[in-house]
Order: structure tokens, then sequence, then C-alpha cells
């Protein structure tokens, strides 16, 4: 094999990886934007006087399916009366 025939496939491995991290750099990058605006959000629930941490919690709880959320409901309010809560 002569060297260019070699160096074809190498160059077009190398393009490919480039894509692909610039592709990542880029998602990283608008993830990124994106955590700012979701800060930027909690900062005006904040300042609009709601509580942070209770949304934070009600938007775990809307990813869980509701048979779950039912579930750790009950569990957590045997619990409570449990030790006296």
């Amino acid at each position: 094999m002569s060297a260019s025939t070699e160096e074809k496939p190498t160059n077009i491995a190398g393009e490919r990886l480039r894509s692909i991290i610039e592709r990542i750099e880029r998602l990283e990058e608008e993830r990124k934007a994106l955590a700012n605006d979701i800060k930027d959000i909690f900062s005006e629930a904040k300042s609009a006087g709601f509580d942070v941490k209770v949304i934070r919690q009600l938007i775990r709880i809307r990813k869980q399916e509701p048979a779950e959320v039912e579930e750790q409901e009950t569990l957590l309010d045997i619990y409570r009366r449990a030790i006296g809560m």
C-alpha cells in the first residue's frame, strides 16, 4: 500500500472524530445556557415569594409515575404516624 492510501482512512476518521467532538462541545454550551436560564427562573420564583426547594420537589414528583408518587405518599404517611408526627 502506498502512504496516501494509508493516510486517507486516518484522515476520514480524524474528520469524523472532530465532528463528534464539536457537536458535543456545542451541546455542552447549550446545556450551560439552559442551566443559566433555569437558574434565572428559580431566582424569579424566589423573588416572587415562592419556596424554591418546594418547587424543585414538585418538579421531581411530576417526573414520576402517579402510582409511584401515591406509594411514596402512603409510606410517608405511615412513617409519620409511626413516629408520632
